[in-house]
């Protein structure tokens, strides 16, 4: 990943953030695209500090909105010239609630971001991978986008329909040098899961994070740097032919559902 220009959506925390670190370690140079400018900064802080001679770029954007996604890709173009990753990570949950019960403007928000935002970043991403010959995207669906989730309509529907956008882009594009997959993380311990547990039970989340794990073949959670080890693989020249494939990393769980 020797200087390989890789952008980066919801890159401040979680599993973007966890990316961020795997491919900062092996040379690339990062664009960081998140809403949340505070932690957007915080996320460059640490990434510089741990990464002497780290080139970055940050952008503050709504990856629902179809100029700011217009717009980092161009402040891309503008500082690096080029774009050879793409991982395409920012999403949200939404609400839990039965599917004939589900808030419409929730579902909406849920919609815009998780397939929009993704779709946006596809559109103008890909035209420059075109140009040079090559390109290695990352999409991020989900296990819920390769199962059900109970009241979870509109987070399952947006991750399905990532699986099969990733999909299309394997096909339409592969020829053009460009390998696109998707990733299906499970349980992954981010901070937004931890505070999940603390939700559970705030008195003791260990506790709460220990009984869930128990479902799991391994018998624990998966730790970012899992998810964000995989995916700097797949973003790197190393991955020469896995193309449109929607890869779960969640320690084997998903086959277990309906058996369990």
């Amino acid at each position: 990943m020797k200087d390989k220009v890789v952008i980066i959506t919801g890159g401040a925390m979680g599993l973007g953030y966890a990316a961020a670190q795997s491919l900062a370690a092996k040379g690339a140079k990062l664009v960081l695209v998140d809403y949340n400018e505070e932690k957007l900064k915080e996320a460059e802080a640490s990434l510089t500090k741990d990464f002497d001679g780290l080139e970055t770029l940050t952008v503050v954007a709504d990856v629902s909105n179809e100029e700011a996604v217009k717009n980092y890709v161009n402040k891309t173009i503008e500082k690096f010239g080029r774009i050879d990753g793409f991982y395409n990570n920012a999403g949200i949950e939404g609400r839990q609630a039965p599917m004939t019960e589900y808030d419409l403007d929730v579902f909406k928000k849920v919609i815009d971001i998780n397939l929009m935002g993704v779709y946006y970043g596809l559109r103008y991403v890909i035209p420059h991978m075109q140009k040079q010959g090559f390109g290695r995207i990352v999409n991020v669906a989900s296990v819920g986008g390769i199962r059900g989730v109970v009241n979870q309509t509109a987070y399952v529907a947006s991750k399905h329909a990532v699986s099969g956008m990733t999909k299309n882009a394997a096909i339409e594009y592969g020829k053009d040098g460009i390998l696109t997959n998707a990733i299906a993380p499970g349980a992954i311990l981010t901070p937004m899961v931890a505070e999940a547990f603390k939700q559970v039970n705030p008195d003791d989340p260990k506790a709460a994070e220990a009984e869930y794990a128990q479902h799991n073949p391994t018998r624990h959670l998966g730790d970012p740097k899992d998810v964000g080890n995989f995916v700097s693989y797949l973003l790197s020249e190393e991955n020469g032919y896995v193309s449109g494939q929607t890869i779960a990393i969640d320690g084997g769980e998903s086959n277990l559902y309906g058996n369990s």
